[in-house]
């Protein structure tokens, strides 16, 4: 069972991003701290900082003499797997090494390369859809298809069975919303014995799959050691899996409580490309962490070696000073340089991909769906933790 954490006496000296209150009233807290306290701290998790006007955040983003990205999730345990890699290269890499590691990836995330998933995304939409398990005209859209999309898509780039897909998002559970809960599992149930087994499996019988391709590749001249396609292939599930569909589903929720954004897209499909820009700004699901790696200050506060610092990308894309109109969705907005694949050289290798599967799953549910809401009589609930999406979305279907 889910320990729920102590409640939270002041949000800008004692938060706690894992707690329920969070994610639900994150808009308000951030609004709120930016005014009184824009760089928040908490004694929790041995020391934690939270910048929430976009400028800070773009500062600590783009600095990697003060901050390392050894630790891009907050945990009560200092990750133990050492600069400069991390141990989920390259999003946990620092200078240059994270050059290296993140050129591995980079034709598997091409624009060409990601262009050729859409059948596959398309295809497993309309198979969601058309498998929903609607009761008098109500389904959980995100139990029962945002929660299932970059599954399935993530699964058929690394080669593995889309039937695993629940141990992924239980594994994600436990790294994401509950950090440092699976610290005592067996080592059968953890996800590096499952990614252990599945590595073993394609280096024994290679495929023509992301997995396969990092078995075949070179860091510095050598072979990828076992540590670090581990580690790469748990970044893809980490953060293409929970951070998309978050994303899929917090538009969702959107357009079922905003029915005039809801029609009009349904009469202007094509406008849905720069709305899904317009979402990613106002629903960023994504908050990376760093470590810091110095004594420093950051806007006047006394950050010390080995604090964690948050890096709100949602709270930065809602500053007033960086956008006009912050607190407003608008669905047509012209100029949007938005920050929710991240500043810096860690900006999100899976942007073209998380657009993609954005754009597909939007479109195939409103032709399914032009006309739903929310279920007022059902429970919506937001996740805990770094990454903020409907974890239940009930949604009446018109």
């Amino acid at each position: 069972m889910t320990k729920i954490p102590d409640a939270v006496a002041d949000w800008a000296t004692d938060f706690d991003h894992t707690h329920p209150d969070y994610n639900e009233n994150a808009h308000e807290i951030w609004d709120t701290l930016r005014e009184q306290c824009p760089v928040a701290h908490s004694d929790r998790f041995g020391g934690v900082w939270l910048p929430t006007r976009h400028q800070d955040v773009a500062a600590v983003a783009y600095d990697t003499e003060n901050y390392s990205s050894q630790g891009v999730i907050v945990s009560p345990v200092k990750p133990a797997d050492p600069p400069p890699l991390g141990p989920a290269p390259p999003i946990t890499a620092d200078p240059p090494a994270h050059k290296e590691a993140r050129r591995i990836l980079l034709p598997a995330f091409s624009p060409k390369r990601i262009a050729s998933w859409e059948s596959t995304t398309r295809d497993l939409c309309r198979r969601l859809i058309a498998e929903l398990p609607i009761v008098d005209g109500k389904v959980d859209a995100a139990v029962n298809y945002t929660q299932h999309i970059p599954v399935g898509v993530i699964a058929a780039m690394l080669g593995v069975p889309e039937s695993d897909g629940e141990l992924f998002r239980h594994h994600l559970r436990l790294i994401l919303e509950n950090p440092g809960s699976g610290e005592d599992l067996p080592e059968e149930e953890t996800l590096f014995y499952y990614l252990d087994r599945i590595i073993g499996e394609h280096r024994d019988n290679p495929k023509d799959n992301l997995i396969s391709y990092l078995l075949d590749t070179e860091f510095m001249g050598e072979p990828l050691s076992d540590n670090h396609i581990v580690g790469t292939v748990l970044l893809l599930l980490v953060a293409g899996i929970d951070t998309t569909w978050s994303a899929i589903g917090s538009s969702i929720w959107h357009l079922a409580t905003n029915p005039d954004d809801r029609q009009r897209l349904v009469d202007e499909p094509e406008l849905l490309p720069v709305a899904v820009e317009e979402f990613l700004r106002a629903y960023a699901p994504v908050t990376m962490a760093r470590l810091a790696s110095t004594d420093h200050e950051l806007n006047g506060c006394p950050v010390k070696q080995g604090d964690w610092m948050l890096l709100p990308f949602p709270a930065a894309n809602r500053d007033p000073e960086q956008f006009e109109d912050a607190d407003k969705v608008i669905i047509d907005r012209a100029k949007n340089r938005h920050s929710a694949f991240g500043l810096g050289i860690h900006r999100c290798l899976g942007s073209n991909l998380a657009r993609l599967e954005m754009k597909i799953a939007l479109e195939e549910w409103l032709k399914a769906f032009p006309n739903f809401w929310l279920d007022e009589e059902a429970v919506m609930r937001w996740s805990t933790g770094q990454v903020r999406g409907p974890r239940q979305l009930p949604v009446v279907i018109g």
